[in-house]
């Protein structure tokens, strides 16, 4: 007979059985021996045999019965664990014997697989709510670009119900462009929903051992018309005040000039009056021009031009054309950069010189210093002025407390240090009383 044949027909059941009936053979065999060669009745010995037999028969049964229940009732439970229903439980599970222990660690494997499939359902529900909630469209597409999966922004941005979109290409729904080039980026296009410009972010995942791309997609047009219109208004305010400043003097001047005119006795020094008039008119006019070409250097900045750049060079060239005092320059490493060199040199120039007219109020100093972190180059202006009273308009174009200044210094030289990829920031210094700028550059 063929192995496999054979061991497919003494299968783990009948090799219990098999193995308890010929535990009991011997004894069985031993006892009708000794029946049917003893001086018994015919009666009596069939009886017997009978009974003897049943027993045997019937003890083996249990026994297979005792071992085959338990391997039963893992299996149901292993059935439902695979199948999700974590809800079956082994009975007789016991600690004082080894097939008890091993009911004990099922019970438990259950238990464990139950939390976690209710905090996963749970976690899967929270997710749902909030990809409903949220206010920016969220598409899933398969490796044919086909939609997979989207949420209620998505059906709002594209015009249709999620039964309608999915099984779509990208191509179909106008988003085939969105799944190709960078990412993050911002573009303008129009949707059947929505027309504006959208920040998109891509990326890809794997599931059920395929690969998708999860696209983002999130309206900024109606955040950046809330910062130009903010933009627009403190801009109008800088500008009415700077206006206003010139244009009352030059009107109160010019009538008090018109009437000095209409007089029919004109008064001695009138000549002078009249010099001294038409002096301030062509001051404040003069006024007017610095701060119309102010605005048109800070709208017209060119992008920058990049070059290798020694910081520890430029730091301390320009920490020399201060000459109202003497600027200390900590020490640094060599440090080489690309930017360009002449708006690197300007933004320190505005910074280094804000520093010392603000040392200047108090009688302290003003420090340069630099140094190298992970991917970027931090050059610090500190001065030991009387700090910073007002942080909200520091940034605000033609915004100045100085006087005679033109309010765009240290909007410029933020502007050449985010042309470069960097940030200017300013703040009080936590050490003592004073200033602290930190312009940062890409290395």
């Amino acid at each position: 007979m063929n192995p496999s044949r054979r061991r497919g027909w003494l299968n783990h059941e009948r090799r219990v059985l098999v193995m308890a009936l010929a535990a009991g053979f011997p004894g069985v065999l031993v006892a009708l021996l000794l029946l049917w060669t003893g001086d018994h009745a015919s009666r009596t010995s069939w009886t017997l045999t009978t009974l003897v037999l049943t027993s045997w028969l019937g003890l083996s049964l249990a026994v297979r019965s005792r071992v085959i229940y338990p391997l039963q009732t893992l299996t149901n439970l292993l059935a439902g664990l695979r199948e999700g229903d974590a809800s079956v439980r082994a009975r007789d599970a016991r600690p004082d014997d080894a097939l008890g222990e091993v009911m004990l660690e099922a019970n438990t494997l259950a238990e464990t697989l139950r939390d976690q499939r209710v905090g996963q359902l749970e976690a899967t529900a929270l997710l749902r709510k909030v990809m409903e909630e949220i206010d920016v469209a969220v598409f899933t597409f398969d490796g044919d670009r086909r939609l997979r999966l989207t949420n209620r922004a998505g059906e709002r941005l594209l015009g249709r119900t999620a039964e309608r979109l999915l099984g779509a290409s990208a191509e179909q729904l106008g988003l085939g462009a969105c799944l190709e080039g960078p990412s993050p980026r911002v573009a303008a296009f129009s949707l059947p929903g929505s027309i504006g410009r959208w920040e998109i972010r891509r990326t890809s995942f794997r599931q059920g051992g395929l690969p998708h791309q999860l696209l983002v997609l999130t309206d900024v047009s109606r955040p950046l018309r809330e910062e130009e219109r903010q933009a627009w208004q403190r801009l109008m305010r800088v500008l009415g005040h700077e206006i206003n400043n010139s244009l009352a003097p030059i009107k109160s001047i010019a009538g008090s000039l018109a009437r000095l005119f209409h007089r029919d006795d004109l008064p001695a020094d009138w000549k002078s009056d009249a010099d001294r008039g038409l002096e301030v008119i062509a001051a404040r006019a003069d006024a007017l021009t610095r701060f119309t070409a102010s605005y048109a250097r800070l709208a017209k900045l060119p992008p920058p031009r990049l070059a290798p750049l020694d910081i520890g060079a430029l730091v301390r060239r320009v920490a020399g054309l201060e000459t109202r005092l003497a600027v200390e320059v900590g020490a640094g490493p060599r440090v080489v950069i690309p930017a360009d060199g002449d708006q690197i040199e300007q933004a320190l120039i505005n910074l280094v010189h804000n520093a010392a007219d603000a040392a200047l109020e108090t009688g302290g100093g003003v420090r340069v210093a630099w140094a190298a972190s992970a991917g970027h180059v931090e050059v610090t202006v500190e001065d030991e002025g009387p700090g910073l009273a007002q942080t909200t308009n520091l940034f605000v174009p033609f915004f100045t407390t100085k006087p005679g200044g033109s309010g765009i210094g240290l909007v410029l030289s933020r502007q050449i240090a985010e042309g470069h990829g960097g940030a200017l920031t300013l703040a009080n210094r936590p050490d003592r009383t004073g200033g602290r700028a930190l312009l940062r550059l890409p290395a």
